[in-house]
Formats: structure tokens, sequence, C-alpha cells
């Protein structure tokens, strides 16, 4: 490099040209900087001399590649330590945020990786002090920004440290600093409550949440992600968090912050409701801590303040979700207060399903409050009142009206993204929901019963016609899938706690019996011409999961002798007494999709998937070979029967559909059912074979041969036993092999057709 001016119109063009030619020319030319360990004395001439600020920061950034890649000395790592902090303090107050992130990025890593190696290292915690107590707020900010950062570095693993030594710093860094660092932003964040210079009491709170998602124990969970479980807080930081001083700074910082300030202030309080039971002295400082943050959240329930902003509503829900981790109801329904606490959280979820489209994503934690709430009444000790008789039944209540208008939302506000399709969040929602619904069990069963039966009766009425309004057909149709998908998660739990086995099962068997009357019509009339519609694939994607949960609780392998009341309601409802006669509409609405549904590859792959629950299991795959609709499918399983077979986007769904046949097939035994049962497999076999070396090569035949290889697959998938994979081999090898072979030499540079072929041997 001729002159520090050329070298810094490189850097100009490496980080600000639109051309990516001379961006890599620059990139290469100065990639020594980085890789040769000569040139760290020119990265501190850089630093010393240069004027842009894009030459310092390559300079900044070459020497942490050389830091993580290489083995520095000792002293040249500790020349650079002393430098990086007497260059911050010097003219680190006039550097561009980038280059003064980058530089503290380095000093951090230097620290990091010399951790063990001298003592000098582990004083960065002083260095900081010195520029905190400087009279300028830049000197503060940098100081602030250092402890941010090395904060994080300490708890990220990086390239350069493998995982153990990485463990072994951030354990000796946790038992040494964090602590002090989290009581210097405590004190930050005191002083500066009144300084409107927002960035340093952005840089306090980021530094206080920092420290409180550090990960204590080595256990490497993402202390981002939504759910953290506890926080595993040492045992020497008690003192500080049983003072009602640093609760109440987070509580205070969020009234008189905006966002995105105001979300982290209560991201930290999320952080502190977490904290382990064991960290508390007795029961009484526990009891204290647990009455502020009731007090806490009661105010802010009270005055809404920044709830308008979604960050700050969405962590709030997240903020009173963590009660239901960390405390039980014995002790929420013994603090004073908690009646108008309790009922202002019934109100804010109230709202909160109001307007379900704002705050979706939100309600989950509500619902999961309740759901650990009424979870635990049967085990409530005591005189104090849960107060959730009345306040449950409301919120069981809000949350189907809250479905049903998002029903009428997507019709007339035509939404792009319904809440049926959301799966993650549908299941997260339906996972909570039920345990209110079973709380006080009867009044919900005939509430959601009084919902649907019009809308049941509304729709049967609608087959009969020759046509209808397609817009109101498809809202009825989401109406039910709604309640289709609640009456699934009610089942999935069967029974809770605390009510009567017997009386649960009869209600299970009124809401199912509703289902299986919508089963017996949405099949029929001017419904059987509405496969192609949204809404109609919903409803029957509802339909399977209800059937998915049913069968788990009471068709199961486990569950054949057990649900005699069940089944003694149905037989008074819909004349289903027994099992089998339950097994077999299944069966039936797994045929009717398969036919019907050639053209959703969702709704067949959801269909498959029931189909080989079913037929896996020991009891119920024994019961499936005694109904008509299995024998015909296990001997007709051909494109004329099931047209989802012809389409080249289902070719993935033929696996699972040949595999369940061969977990049927094989479950006989018998020799000569699996060669009766392969007939339709032998007939393209046939086809094939006859098929003239001078069309081979036609997309017909090259779709013909994916499909049969992914048959066969799924066959071979079933055979569990010697003697099974015999049959199936002796059926193939010599007769048939040699087509499979022709197949893939014809087709060699064919991935589809070849890779199929392997996947099969």
């Amino acid at each position: 490099m001729e002159s520090l001016a050329q070298l810094e119109a490189l850097c100009e063009r490496l980080y600000n040209s639109q051309d990516s030619v001379e961006r890599a020319h620059a990139e290469n030319t100065l990639k020594c900087f980085s890789v040769n360990t000569d040139y760290i004395a020119q990265c501190q001439y850089i630093l010393d001399n240069a004027l842009t600020p894009y030459a310092l920061m390559l300079a900044s950034s070459s020497l942490l590649k050389q830091v993580t890649e290489h083995s520095l000395s000792l002293q040249l790592r500790l020349d650079i330590r002393n430098y990086l902090i007497n260059y911050l303090a010097t003219r680190g107050p006039s550097l561009q945020s980038f280059v003064t992130a980058s530089l503290i990025q380095l000093l951090c890593r230097v620290t990091k990786f010399g951790w063990f190696d001298d003592d000098r290292f582990r004083d960065v915690v002083n260095d900081c002090t010195n520029f905190l107590i400087q009279a300028t707020s830049d000197h503060y900010a940098i100081g602030l920004k250092i402890l941010n950062q090395l904060v994080s570095e300490m708890n990220q693993p990086c390239t350069g440290l493998p995982s153990t030594n990485h463990r072994r710093v951030a354990c000796s860094f946790r038992d040494q600093l964090l602590f002090q660092i989290f009581q210097i932003s405590i004190t930050s964040l005191q002083q500066l409550k009144n300084d409107v210079a927002s960035q340093l009491q952005g840089l306090a709170l980021s530094l206080s949440l920092k420290c409180l998602s550090f990960d204590f124990v080595g256990t490497s969970i993402d202390e981002c992600s939504e759910e953290f479980g506890t926080v595993q807080i040492p045992s020497p930081w008690r003192p500080v968090l049983e003072d009602p001083s640093t609760l109440q700074i987070f509580f205070d910082y969020y009234a008189i912050t905006a966002a995105p300030l105001s979300k982290e202030a209560l991201e930290c309080l999320v952080r502190l409701a977490s904290v382990r039971r064991s960290l508390f002295a007795n029961d009484t400082a526990r009891s204290k801590f647990l009455a502020h943050l009731m007090t806490g959240t009661k105010d802010i329930l009270r005055s809404g303040q920044g709830l308008a902003d979604h960050d700050n509503y969405h962590e709030f829900c997240r903020l009173l979700g963590r009660f239901r981790i960390n405390y039980q109801l014995s002790e929420l329904v013994n603090m004073e207060g908690y009646s108008d606490w309790i009922q202002l959280v019934a109100e804010f979820t109230l709202k909160s399903l109001q307007s379900w489209q704002w705050a979706s994503s939100s309600v989950y934690y509500l619902l999961g409050l309740w759901s650990r709430l009424v979870t635990s009444v049967p085990f409530l000790k005591g005189d104090a009142p849960s107060l959730l008789d009345g306040f449950v039944p409301k919120i069981t209540e809000g949350f189907m009206t809250s479905r049903f208008d998002s029903v009428q939302a997507e019709f007339t506000d035509d939404l792009s993204d319904n809440p049926l399709d959301n799966v993650e969040l549908l299941q997260d929602q339906l996972d909570c929901f039920p345990y209110l619904c079973r709380f006080q069990y009867e009044s919900s069963c005939f509430y959601i019963i009084n919902r649907m039966e019009p809308i049941l009766q509304s729709y049967t009425e609608r087959g009969r016609l020759q046509a209808t309004d397609n817009n109101e057909l498809a809202a009825i149709e989401a109406k039910l899938a709604w309640i289709v998908h609640i009456i699934a998660a009610i089942l999935k739990i069967k029974q809770s706690p605390g009510c009567s086995t017997e009386s649960q099962e009869v209600l299970d068997a009124e809401l199912s019996a509703r289902v299986l009357q919508l089963i017996n019509v949405m099949d029929s009339g001017l419904h059987s011409q509405r496969y192609s519609e949204l809404s109609k694939q919903r409803l029957d994607r509802a339909i399977l999961t209800f059937f998915q949960h049913f069968r788990k609780s009471y068709v199961g392998d486990q569950a054949v002798h057990s649900s005699k009341q069940l089944y003694a309601r149905l037989s008074e409802l819909l004349g289903l007494n027994d099992h089998l006669l339950l097994l077999n509409v299944i069966v039936g609405k797994i045929a009717t999709n398969l036919k019907c549904y050639a053209g959703c590859e969702d709704v067949i792959d959801h269909t498959l998937s029931l189909f080989l629950e079913l037929a896996s299991g020991y009891m119920t795959g024994k019961l499936l070979l005694r109904l008509d609709t299995i024998k015909f499918i296990v001997a007709n399983h051909t494109r004329k029967h099931f047209p989802f077979l012809e389409e080249y986007r289902c070719s993935r769904s033929r696996t699972t559909f040949y595999y369940t046949i061969g977990w049927l097939i094989f479950m006989e035994d018998s020799p000569v059912k699996f060669k009766s049962s392969m007939e339709p497999i032998l007939q393209v076999f046939m086809t094939l074979e006859s098929t003239p070396d001078s069309i081979f090569r036609t997309d017909a035949v090259k779709y013909a041969l994916i499909g049969l290889m992914r048959d066969l697959r799924g066959i071979a998938m079933a055979t569990n036993s010697r003697r099974t994979y015999g049959l199936l081999f002796d059926w193939l090898y010599p007769t048939h092999m040699p087509l499979l072979l022709k197949g893939i030499m014809h087709w060699t540079d064919t991935p589809e057709v070849w890779r199929c072929g392997f996947l099969l041997h």
C-alpha cells in the first residue's frame, strides 16, 4: 500500500461501492490486514492516523479477525487491550458509532480470549468505571456500551474458542463480574431516571436485560425465546433482588419511557418474575416480591399506559403469563388485592380476545395463565376464594365469539391470513383453551352445542339446495371448522382432575355426536361439489384433527375397554354403540377424502396421516381388517378409485398410502392375501413392461415409474419381519426387477426417477 490516502480510498470502495467487482477487488487487496499477523502494527498505525471512518473500521475488523483466528502472544494481546482502552477514552466520543461498536467488540473479544491468561484482562469492569465517572455523557455511554458488549460476548459462543473453554470463561465471568455489572446497571438507571438523554437510559436498560438474560447454568437455552423457563440467578444476587427498589425501577422506567425502551423495561420484569423460587431467603420475602409484581401489573392494567404499542402489549401479556410458571394459585389467592388483580386480568383478557386480529399472538400467554389457574383449583386449600367461577366462563365464551368474529372479518376485510391456516398459533391457543372448558364442563359443553346446532342446521339445509351464496356457505364452514377444532382440543386432554370421569365422558359424547352429525351431511348434496373451496378444505382438516384426538382418547389401544359411558351415550344419540361402528365412520371419511381431494395435497397428507395412525395401532389395525371399506381399499388401490394417485404433486403421498396398505396386508400374514392385494401394482408392472422402448422416454412413463417406485417403497417400509420382507422380495425378484433396472437406465439423467429407485433399494 503506497499511501494512507490510497488505503482510505480502497476502504471507501469496500464499504460503499455499488459495484460488486470493485468491492471484490478492494476486499482482495485489503485481505492481508486480517490474515497476516505482520500487519497488526499497520492496523494500529491506521487507527492512529486515518481520517475516514471506513479505514478505522477496516483496522478494527481486521484486528478482530486476527485475535479470533490466530494465537497471538500474551504481551501483544495485553498491548492491544491497553491501547483500545486508551483509544476509546481519548478518541471514542468523536468516532462514528459503527467504529466505536467495532472497537468495543474487539476489546471484549481480547478480554474473553485472555481471561485465564492474565489477571489484567479481568480488570475490564474497573476500566469501564473510569468511563462512567468522567464528566461527559459520551464517555458514560462508551462505558455502558463496553459492559453491554462484554456481557453479550461472554454469553455467546464464538469461533476460535472451543465450547468447553467458552463455558469455563462464562462461568468465571458470571461468578466474578456479572453481579457487579448488574449493580452498575441498576445504579445507572437510578441516576439517569430524570435524565432526558434517552440513549443512556436505553443503554442502562439494555445492560440490565443482558445480565438477567445470561445463561447462568450453561443450558444454552435461548433466553430471548418465548419460553425460557426459570431464570437461575445465583444466590449472591439475593439482597439486590429482594430490595423493592430493584423491581420498582423497572416499573418506573416502563411508566416514564416510550417504546422501545418501555418494552425493554417489561422484558426485565418478565425475567425477574421468572427467578427461581429458592433464591428468596424465606416465604415472607418471596410473598413481598410477588405482592410487588401484582401491584405493579395491577397499576398498568388500571391505567392501560403503553399498551397501545403492540410490542409493549405482547411483552405485558408475557409478563402476566409468567405468573402461571412460577407461582401457585394458593400463593396468588392469599395476596392482598388478589380479587382486584384477577378481575383486571379477566377484563384485559376479554378485551384481548375482542381484539383478536391485533393481539392474536399475545392471547396465548393469557390463555396459558388461565389454564394453569383452573387446573390448580382442585388442589387449592384454605378458605381464600379463587373467584375463577365468575370469570372463566366469560373467557370461554369470549374466545369462541372472537373466533366467529375472525370468520366475519375474513369475508368483510378480505384478510390474506386465515387464523385456521396458522397451524402453530392455532395449536398454541387450543392447547390451553380445553382446560378452561373443562373447568365448568357442563355449562361450557352446552354453550358450544347451543352455538353449533343452528349453524349445523343452516349447513344441512344449504346442502339440500341446488345453489346458494358461496360466501355465506364459506362463512358457515369456517365457523364449523372453528367449533370442530375446539371440540377436538377438548377431547385431546380427555379429562381433568377434580371431576367425575363418567360425567365427562357423557359430555364428550354430546360434543362428539354433533361432529359426527356434521360428517353425515358434509359430503352429500351441494357440499359434495365444494372440494376445491378453501373453506371446505379447512373444515375437512378440522374433522381429521377431531378424529385423531378422538382416536387417542376413545379408540386407541389403551381405551378399547374403558369408554363405556361415552359409547352408551353415542348409542342413544346416533346408534354408535361400539368401537367398530365408530371406526367405520372414520374409515368412510378417509375413503371419501382420498376419492374426492385429488388436487389438495394438505388434505390428502392429513388424511393419510390419520389412516396410518389407525393401521399401525395393534388393536385398531385388527379392527380395521373387519371393515368392508378397508377390504375394498386393500383390493382396489387404483387411480380409478383414488384419483390423487394420478396427481404428480401428490406423488410423495403415495409412499404413505402404500405404507399403510402394507401394514394392513402384512397384519394378516397370508401369502395368498398378499398376492391378491398386489394385483393393482402388478397391472402397472405389466403395462410398463409392454411399453415399447421408442416411447419409454415420455412423461407418462416417467410419472408412472416414479409412482410405481414410491408405491413399492411404501410396501417395503411395512415389511417389519424376515417373513414379510421375503414375500415382497420373492414377488419382485426375478420377475419384475428387470423393469426397475430398465427404468433407471433409461432415465439416468433424471434425478426424480433414479433417486426413487435408490430409495426403494
